[in-house]
């Protein structure tokens, strides 16, 4: 790295919970030292230490390693002592901070945005990652340069990989053979899910699980539907018993069944939940606001006197809130959960879910497919984005809350149906009699806002539903085309 490198770091990569960029249009290797001297600044700052100790990793593409060095470089310049674990999910970074009980960690990872993309999750307090206040923090430390100076260090953990592996191996060994699909899509997961799946006692069937940065078939994405029919495929070829797709950086995973169909994690996450419920009676589960209702009037949970509390969506919030609240777990719609002790140390790791779903499907001794059919049936639409500038999102959601309110208060029906609760943690809730919802927020890291409609009623009052909403929006004058629409 030559001393006159201008120095490149575009402010829109701090998002929400962590920092991504496109490299080297949107970020160089000066700016990613500038990004280590701002968390190194930041850590410094909040552990009151001079040399705080962090642990490092770096997923498999082309270009990690490389600006794991610039990162590293620039956390030594201000005092830090970095250990560095080698290649890593993000999900062995946050076990390193408990396993060596580091001050911090920093995880460079873009998880499963297309190749060219570079970023860093990062966290200070253990098992949590950073909040939107500590992106802020970081961000304008960053930026205005307001660099702390020290003397650093560094050291390779070696076989640490081993350490994370056997932790997860020990504690889950399982009686029953269930024949796995495990799928990586080429990422950085198919050198840790199809190891750890064999030790606790799966019969594995590897999918894609040879790394290859150039992801010659697709982005590793659980959500992706490519993904998620070659899962589908196998699954049947094979006659397996459960399908699980990771994706880059190994914190969330895709489920398909025994028939091969997709199993939302949401609904997952309940039958998880379930399962739990019965060990660890009173427990508390945290679910983000796209989830569906079963969760609060599920019989099981009820029976076993367990509480749900539907939280904001987004990783870091839910994981923050399974730490207040001393939940169990939490269950995120996008296939992040979260296991606290005794299962897990509450962040998300998508092969811990997958070693969930294995214990249910022993405990339960039937199919996959007869579980699930055990839910009740709703009707849910997918997640539904709409465009909505950046600048006018939230006061547009702001408006809308008032409005159901308004509503509510007035016992205006819908579909026959009066508005029975609201919840507005994150953009708005609104519930029925017969447990039917919509809502409606801004996303947190597109100029959209989301809206998601369920029914465990009828199809017809899902669309209803939609339509509502749908209606109040135009009326706003300012939403444009929806992404995906019903």
């Amino acid at each position: 790295m030559s001393m006159t490198e201008e120095i490149k770091i575009d402010p829109y990569g701090f998002r929400e919970y962590d920092a991504r960029w496109l490299y080297e249009k949107d970020i160089n290797l000066s700016g990613i030292k500038n990004l280590g001297k701002g968390l190194g600044t930041q850590v410094i700052k909040h552990t009151k230490k001079n040399n705080p100790r962090i642990a490092v990793g770096h997923d498999y593409r082309s270009y990690s390693e490389k600006i794991k060095g610039a990162l590293k470089e620039g956390l030594i310049s201000t005092g830090c002592y970095v250990e560095d674990i080698g290649l890593s999910l993000s999900p062995t970074v946050y076990f390193a901070q408990f396993n060596l009980n580091t001050d911090a960690i920093a995880m460079v990872t873009a998880s499963h945005n297309e190749n060219g993309w570079t970023g860093v999750k990062m966290g200070i307090q253990k098992g949590l990652t950073h909040a939107p206040e500590e992106m802020n923090e970081l961000k304008d430390i960053t930026l205005n340069k307001k660099f702390k100076e020290g003397k650093g260090s560094e050291k390779k953990i070696d076989e640490f990989q081993k350490i994370y592996k056997n932790d997860l191996i020990e504690k889950n060994k399982i009686n029953k053979k269930i024949k796995a699909v495990v799928a990586c899509g080429n990422g950085t997961a198919g050198i840790f899910a199809p190891d750890i799946l064999r030790g606790i006692g799966c019969d594995v069937i590897e999918l894609d699980c040879n790394l290859d940065w150039t992801f010659p078939k697709y982005n590793p994405n659980p959500e992706d539907l490519e993904m998620l029919d070659a899962i589908s495929k196998a699954v049947k070829e094979n006659k397996a018993d459960i399908g699980f797709g990771f994706d880059g950086d190994g914190d969330r995973v895709g489920i398909i069944d025994n028939k091969g169909n997709e199993i939302f994690s949401d609904k997952i996450g309940l039958l998880i939940a379930r399962n739990l419920s019965t060990k660890h009676k009173g427990s508390k589960f945290i679910v983000d606001v796209k989830s569906t209702g079963l969760y609060s009037k599920d019989k099981i949970l009820l029976e076993n006197k367990c509480e749900t509390i539907y939280w904001k969506t987004g990783h870091s919030h839910i994981k923050r809130k399974v730490n207040v609240e001393k939940a169990l777990a939490g269950f995120e719609k996008s296939g992040h959960f979260f296991f606290n002790q005794p299962i897990g140390y509450g962040y998300d790791d998508g092969i811990n879910s997958a070693i969930q779903i294995c214990h249910l499907l022993e405990n339960q001794n039937k199919m996959m497919s007869e579980i699930i059919n055990e839910l009740p049936n709703t009707y849910q639409t997918p997640t539904m984005a709409p465009f909505c500038k950046d600048e006018e999102k939230y006061e547009v959601v702001e408006e809308l809350v008032k409005q159901i309110e308004n509503f509510k208060k007035n016992k205006k029906q819908i579909d026959n149906q009066v508005i029975t609760n609201i919840l507005t943690v994150n953009g708005v809730r609104f519930s029925f009699e017969d447990g039917s919802w919509g809502l409606i927020r801004a996303s947190s890291n597109k100029p959209s806002l989301v809206v998601v409609t369920e029914s465990p009623t009828s199809d017809d009052r899902k669309k209803k539903i939609f339509n509502f909403i749908d209606s109040l929006l135009k009326k706003t004058g300012k939403i444009g085309e929806y992404d995906q629409k019903i």
